[in-house]
């Protein structure tokens, strides 16, 4: 993609959401594996279908809708993407964080990215929010190789901030007063779509990955990149460090779906923080 390419993409994105609506959406969201369900709280929502939308791709996996809803939630104005797509699919990665810079495009200043995610610390049980301090990439490619537009963000964007640390103290504030504990820890991401294996399992233990997920650091790449402030949830959908799982994506789902009250509560509960 060239740089002039990118930047008529992005207008041309930017326009064709605007045929539906001119909401500046002061914060934005990428809703992971059976945790779209928040978007379904959003007041006055307009919804666009991400084939409408020009290099938008479209998911081809279960849990992910595959649409932009833009609204209100605790009286801000969000804009949430319901499902990503991923590496795994055979997407290019240029194609992967594209929405997060048409998020930017259009307005927002801060990021909720959100994911299922399988636990390999010890301490991490299935059901349980983390809150995502750092990550590891092992996905073998870097979102921002490639010609490089110094209008969205840097050549050699530092990562040491990825996940806003003024962000993690809004969440940990919010889950003390909704009551239930926040785990805190490291993301790694894996390529997928298999699962790991034992010996995978033990090398991201000893690199120190609290969980390992097959999405999210091409997102808050990118994010950092042109500059947006990241908050990283994971939800824990199953635990590896009793064995390789034997759970399937249908498990992820369910296991993710018993989680969405506390989910839905933390992540309302951090809209209504950054609004005050």
């Amino acid at each position: 993609m060239s740089i002039c390419s990118l930047s008529e993409k992005l207008e041309a994105a930017v326009a064709a959401i605007r045929q539906y609506t001119d909401i500046v959406p002061e914060t934005a969201m990428i809703l992971g594996s059976g945790l779209g369900s928040l978007a379904d709280q959003v007041e006055n929502p307009v919804e666009v279908p991400y084939k409408d939308i020009p290099g938008f791709s479209v998911s081809t996996v279960h849990g992910h809708v595959g649409s932009l809803v833009l609204g209100t939630l605790e009286g801000r104005y969000v804009a949430i993407l319901k499902g990503r797509v991923h590496y795994y699919e055979g997407h290019k990665m240029e194609n992967i964080i594209f929405p997060v810079r048409v998020l930017h495009a259009l307005g927002a200043k801060t990021l909720v990215v959100t994911n299922a995610a399988g636990g390999i610390n010890e301490k991490l049980n299935v059901g349980d929010l983390m809150l995502i301090t750092d990550h590891i990439n092992f996905m073998g490619a870097n979102p921002l190789v490639g010609p490089n537009d110094e209008k969205i963000g840097p050549r050699f964007p530092p990562m040491s901030r990825a996940y806003t640390p003024e962000l993690q103290e809004v969440a940990r504030k919010v889950a003390k007063e909704v009551g239930f504990n926040l785990a805190e820890g490291v993301y790694v991401a894996m390529s997928g779509p298999s699962y790991e294996t034992p010996a995978e399992i033990r090398m991201l233990k000893g690199f120190g990955a609290d969980v390992v997920g097959m999405s999210t650091v091409p997102e808050v790449i990118a994010a950092a990149h042109c500059g947006l402030k990241v908050i990283g949830i994971s939800c824990v959908t199953n635990v590896l460090h009793k064995g390789p799982s034997k759970d399937t994506h249908e498990d992820v789902l369910k296991a993710a779906a018993d989680a969405k009250p506390r989910f839905i509560n933390l992540v309302r509960g951090i809209v209504r923080e950054l609004g005050k």
